[in-house]
């Protein structure tokens, strides 16, 4: 069958250009091109449908088509990349998009497709821009369309604190009057939302934000697909990069580790320096149980810095701000000597880690406050290493299903309990390889990006069945009349007063 992915943020290209470089360019990026090459390798044609921006500053973007190299990517002979014009010429950030969709970008594609004279049988999109121009899509087609959020833009108000007082301000930097009418728009609309877990669904879906737009609890609704690990990175197989990781890894253990401590294993921690990741969560669990520090070193993973103690300040603010926290801890707990810090630079060096660390017979901690999937421990395992894991979130769904454990879950706030969870694993080889091949099976069996795929085609197929009434979707007006600005006050009832409009 003949799909296409929505994705206007951000842009394709086959050197997968300015990847966590710049916000719109992270991991739904990553996740469209997987599921997309995935689906093209099942036979499927497939569409990434993009905008086409003509800026020197991003040169890659220009062309109206693209393909990834088939040798490299098994299903990109199936695969495109379309650019479409979408308002200026020049790049803009996600934020901005919202005037040009449903008036330049969606009739563009409309045009292209009309030209071609063959439709997709149905449309899958991508974060509330994507679901947004699917609506509009559907309206004038009558083809239906899934919607994927990554991110909802309710919860990212709740995590910048907004209150009435700063209310115009954060909209201001994040036009989030547009993305929540744009989500609301997409979830009334979509004939699936997609989420990763259950606990996706129920929470971030129930949030008072979205009443009278989407109903939880209908199964008819949602189809929880979890995204899939990159096999072709992630693996236990040796690659190229391991030899030169191994050798950086080596060097860092021996500038900062006790002598008589580097052949012990590692407890490593690869996520984003962000309070909330907690580290400092899993420096207290060093610091304050004896057997711990005793039979294991840490490692804190970064990027770009080649001697992290010396160099932190050359992070950003907000990163530099973590570390310094953490090297505040570990000076006042006695610590040094039993902890690391070392980059690992791109994903393809983060496997050769990973794979190397299996050697000292390590494990992976993600102690997060709150995971929304957890991606990360997935990749973790693998390569081979069982892993320790916040309880909140994603992975209490993917490490743990009918009585049986993957990895092992804790709770994040309490140091003594990521301490006895990590120690569960250390104390014993026989454990230690027990979660090991159970991480492994459960990757195989459940989070690849096949399987991620074979959810989609599901979907879409049931969904190409059922085509829309075109006409009959509605969108708020500013979205047809960019003149016809959605008011403040609009978001304000929405969020604060939980009023459906």
């Amino acid at each position: 069958m003949h799909f296409a992915f929505f994705n206007p943020q951000g842009n394709f290209d086959p050197d997968d250009s300015y990847w966590t470089e710049h916000p719109d360019f992270g991991g739904q990026l990553v996740y469209v091109k997987e599921v997309a090459l995935a689906l093209g390798a099942m036979g499927n044609r497939v569409d990434i449908v993009t905008r086409q921006i003509f800026d020197p500053d991003w040169p890659e973007f220009s062309q109206p088509q693209d393909r990834y190299p088939a040798g490299e990517n098994p299903g990109a002979e199936n695969v495109r990349i379309l650019r479409l014009p979408c308002g200026p010429k020049h790049f803009l950030p996600k934020e901005q998009l919202w005037p040009y969709l449903g008036t330049e970008w969606v009739p563009n594609i409309i045009a292209f497709y009309t030209q071609e004279d063959q439709f997709p049988a149905a449309i899958t999109t991508h974060y509330g821009d994507g679901g947004l121009a699917g609506a509009f899509f559907a309206r004038h087609t009558g083809i239906p369309f899934t919607f994927t959020a990554h991110s909802l833009g309710a919860q990212k108000m709740d995590k910048l604190g907004a209150h009435p007082d700063n209310l115009a301000e954060i909209d201001a930097r994040f036009n989030f009057r547009y993305r929540i009418a744009a989500e609301r728009t997409a979830m009334n609309h979509a004939g699936r939302i997609i989420t990763s877990t259950q606990q996706e669904r129920y929470e971030q879906y129930s949030h008072p934000a979205y009443r009278g737009a989407v109903d939880p609890q209908d199964n008819e609704k949602f189809a929880v697909i979890p995204p899939g690990v990159n096999l072709r990175i992630f693996s236990t197989r040796p690659a190229s990069q391991d030899a030169r990781v191994r050798a950086r890894i080596q060097a860092a253990l021996q500038r900062d580790i006790d002598p008589d401590r580097q052949q012990l294993p590692v407890v490593v921690c690869a996520s984003r320096l962000d309070p909330k990741k907690n580290h400092i969560g899993l420096v207290q669990a060093f610091a304050r149980n004896h057997e711990l520090r005793g039979c294991a070193n840490l490692a804190i993973v970064v990027r770009g810095v080649e001697h992290p103690f010396q160099e932190y300040h050359n992070f950003n603010p907000g990163e530099a701000a973590v570390f310094q926290e953490i090297v505040t801890l570990i000076e006042k707990s006695g610590l040094r000597g039993k902890v690391t810090a070392f980059p690992l630079n791109s994903q393809q060096e983060l496997a050769a880690g990973y794979r190397v660390l299996v050697e000292y017979g390590s494990v992976f901690a993600l102690t997060a406050l709150y995971e929304p999937f957890g991606l990360a421990p997935l990749e973790a395992m693998s390569c081979g290493l069982p892993v320790v894991v916040t309880r909140n979130g994603g992975p209490s769904e993917s490490l743990y299903e009918d009585g049986r454990e993957y990895g092992v879950l804790v709770d994040p706030s309490d140091a003594e309990a990521i301490a006895g969870g990590i120690l569960r694993l250390l104390r014993s080889p026989e454990t230690w390889r027990k979660f090991q091949i159970a991480g492994l099976a459960r990757i195989q069996s459940k989070y690849t990006w096949q399987r991620t795929a074979e959810g989609y085609q599901n979907v879409l197929r049931t969904l190409a069945k059922r085509p829309f009434r075109s006409g009959t979707i509605a969108v708020p007006e500013f979205f047809t009349h960019p003149e016809r600005p959605i008011s403040l006050e609009s978001l304000y009832r929405t969020y604060f007063e939980q009023e459906s409009v």
